[in-house]
């Protein structure tokens, strides 16, 4: 990935790939182990919830698999190995691996899929019978297993742990990279007459991200996937393909949202909702009924309340905004309330941070603020106050009140006339090289 960031922890829709892994693996599992190498305490912390363990050398996936194991400690029941770089894996694949496990008796299960070009996946090579009798890595295979188009996923079940221990034991550094390979288990489990099985999966949920670009194809087919998801919900993308969406995005039905849409982390859309083009929204929610956009952005801590209009260049950052309030064009509303019904005029702001710390603007319910109002937090408008056009608001308006706060406006009769006499002199002058006067 050529990044300081451990592989694992680089974002697929909002969330670290190995956060959707363990959120899959959550819905199959009741224990779950994570290996992790020595300096990836982020990864750790990244994956709170789930028990971990440290691989103190870096001697292959059988070995990773063996640390698991006696971390574990006895597991009489089927265990199942996943990659935290397998974004776009669901639930149900994992299911399929271990219903693919045998009934009767000891034995493996290996999730293959299908890849027509040459790749540097491990080879899955069958007996007659479509058995698995072993797994050749890439850097290993003949030219005629390279041929073979069943690859490896590296989804591998087990009856137990205990046989899954049983046969990593026995695994040795013989082959191109002196490391222990998890799928010789398969060669060893067949060399004792166990069965090990193929389980073909979808290979747009198989694919392991292994660089930038292959973090680009996860994050298109995640993206796909949660498009499909939304129009399935009754939802209207009008142009799907320039909606982007985040892990977690939750939006009620017969809400219509326009081309050019980015959904971050931790976003609810209420029902009927219309989110006009090129709206960025994230850490939001957003009541039934609204009309949000063009060009508006929700930031974190956006609460907007039903029916309310967030309007073009409107910025919302840590404010409730109530029911039926309207703040339509050019405004910035942060850490701050805004009543019911309340009407912010064009290019309003709150003046939220003094330089050393946050502070809070009230807008009462059915109050106007006109255009270019700045309210200077800590302040507080009262309900059905009116603030005039222009004004800088720095103490509290009652209810009811009428406030205008801006210089006295002087008027010099002539003055504009005389003021373009004196510019239109001054440019003749410089242009016949004569000195004039300044305008």
């Amino acid at each position: 990935m050529k990044s300081a960031r451990p592989k694992v922890l680089h974002a697929v829709a909002g969330r670290a790939m190995i956060g959707h892994v363990l959120s899959e693996a959550g819905r199959v599992g009741d224990r779950i182990m994570v290996v992790t190498a020595p300096r990836h305490d982020a990864v750790r912390a990244a994956v709170q919830g789930a028990e971990t363990c440290i691989q103190k050398v870096a001697r292959g996936t059988g070995d990773a698999v063996r640390v698991a194991l006696a971390a574990l400690g006895a597991v009489p029941g089927p265990v199942l190995i996943a990659y935290g770089d397998m974004p776009c894996v669901s639930a149900d694949v994992f299911r399929g691996v271990l219903r693919s496990l045998p009934r009767k008796g000891e034995g493996l299960a290996v999730l293959g899929f299908h890849v027509e070009a040459d790749n540097a996946y491990g080879r899955l090579v069958t007996d007659a019978a479509g058995n698995l009798e072993r797994i050749v890595e890439a850097r290993d295979a003949t030219p005629a297993e390279r041929d073979i188009t069943l690859c490896n996923s590296g989804l591998m079940a087990a009856t137990s742990g205990t046989l899954l221990a049983r046969l990593l034991a026995k695994l040795t550094t013989d082959n191109a990279k002196g490391e222990y390979y998890l799928t010789d288990a398969v060669a060893l489990a067949r060399a004792e007459g166990l069965a090990c099985a193929v389980a073909v999966g979808p290979g747009d949920q198989l694919l392991g991200v292994n660089s930038r670009a292959d973090l680009a194809v996860a994050e298109a087919v995640m993206q796909n996937r949660l498009r499909v998801r939304t129009l399935d919900a009754g939802v209207t993308l009008i142009d799907p393909t320039t909606v982007w969406f985040s892990f977690d995005t939750r939006i009620g039905a017969d809400t219509v949202i326009g081309p050019n849409v980015f959904f971050g982390p931790g976003v609810a859309i209420g029902a009927g909702v219309e989110i006009r083009p090129n709206c960025h929204i994230e850490g939001a929610r957003v009541g039934a009924g609204c009309i949000v956009g063009p060009f508006a952005r929700l930031r974190p801590g956006a609460d907007i309340g039903a029916g309310a209009h967030i309007g073009n260049f409107v910025e919302i950052k840590a404010a409730k905004v109530a029911k039926g309030a309207k703040i339509n064009h050019l405004s910035y509303v942060g850490d701050a309330v805004v009543g019911a019904d309340a009407n912010i005029g064009a290019g309003t702001i709150t003046c939220n941070y003094d330089g050393f710390d946050k502070h809070v603007t009230k807008i009462g319910a059915g109050s106007f603020i006109g255009s270019d109002v700045a309210l200077v937090a800590p302040v507080t408008v009262g309900e059905g106050a009116v603030i005039g056009a222009g004004s800088v608001i720095t103490r509290n308006v009652p209810k009811d009140a009428l406030a205008i706060a801006r210089g006295t406006q002087a008027v010099v009769k002539g003055g504009g006339k005389a003021y373009l006499a004196r510019k239109k002199a001054a440019k003749a002058a410089r242009k016949s090289g004569k000195p004039g006067k300044k305008a």
